[in-house]
């Protein structure tokens, strides 16, 4: 069974989707309707940006949406699914692969999901961290044992968690976590602490737009970072996602539970390849690849 997989914030890289573009008359159309729904040119910007630029939360996110959901489309009827799931932001690429939402609710959703994400970060300094060669328990007690908020954010695979919090707690459980034998803990370079709870505003601006978009039934069931089973009731995939800001992503969970399901191959659809690395360290005995017009 083909598992479609869809990247997050960080695959972003200059020139992005230019190929897309210059290749399909309806991936120009649909670009040149993002500009319209966004009321700026980032089709430029993802083509001719600088790396900055392209950091920019209300640019990354539109950006790599774009780029996953295009190319999803121009691959026609060789983009066959038999099951979805996307990495944080790649959940609403995912959604609109396998027609739960119509992409210009899902690029709306996208721009106020950034924009949301934005404000919220600027309300108390916060950041993240990758801890690498500990046991998932592990990093959880010591999170949980740090004064302060930081909690697990990211289980990406075994061994690599990201955790997430104001920057006074993730400091000192970066200082613990190598203290307990971690390969690496390292602050990384992002303006606020996703999946945790100090996403609550952004959460609840979001949900009411997410309340306010009609969810049809997909074409077929998407793993959510929020349950990591299976879903395909609309109400229950509209529920998962309003609270995937302020809960972790359950890669690691989401990717085991497909294959339990029948997976066997899996391929990742928009910039970067960093999901392939991961299902790889996930589970070997799984064939891996990247989507490509």
């Amino acid at each position: 069974m083909k598992a479609y997989i869809f990247p997050g914030q960080g695959a972003q890289f200059s020139g992005m989707g230019q190929d897309l573009y210059e290749a399909s008359p309806m991936a120009k159309d649909l670009f040149q309707e993002a500009n319209e729904v966004l009321g700026f040119d980032i089709t430029k910007i993802m083509f001719e940006g600088a790396a900055e630029e392209l950091k920019e939360t209300k640019v990354t996110q539109p950006a790599i949406f774009l780029h996953s959901t295009i190319l999803a489309k121009v691959l026609g009827d060789s983009f066959q699914p038999d099951m979805v799931a996307g990495h944080s932001l790649g959940e609403l690429s995912a959604l609109v692969a396998n027609r739960t939402l119509a992409f210009g609710d899902g690029l709306q959703l996208v721009s106020k999901r950034a924009q949301a994400m934005q404000k919220a970060c600027e309300l108390e300094p916060s950041t993240m961290a990758a801890v690498l060669g500990l046991e998932d328990s592990t990093v959880e007690a010591i999170c949980a044992d740090v004064a302060g908020t930081v909690v697990a954010a990211n289980y990406n695979c075994p061994g690599q968690l990201v955790i997430s919090g104001d920057v006074a707690a993730v400091g000192k459980a970066c200082e613990a976590m190598s203290e307990a034998g971690a390969r690496r803990a390292l602050v990384l370079p992002v303006g606020g602490a996703f999946h945790s709870p100090l996403m609550e505003p952004a959460r609840e601006e979001l949900a009411a737009a997410i309340e306010a978009v009609r969810f049809t039934a997909p074409a077929c069931p998407i793993y959510q970072n929020v349950s990591t089973f299976a879903v395909t009731d609309p109400a229950e995939i509209k529920k998962n996602l309003i609270f995937q800001l302020t809960a972790p992503v359950k890669w690691t969970q989401s990717i085991q539970n497909m294959i339990q399901d029948g997976a066997t191959q899996f391929i990742e659809v928009g910039p970067g390849n960093v999901l392939q690395g991961l299902v790889r360290k996930i589970d070997r005995s799984v064939q891996t690849e990247k989507a490509t017009l």
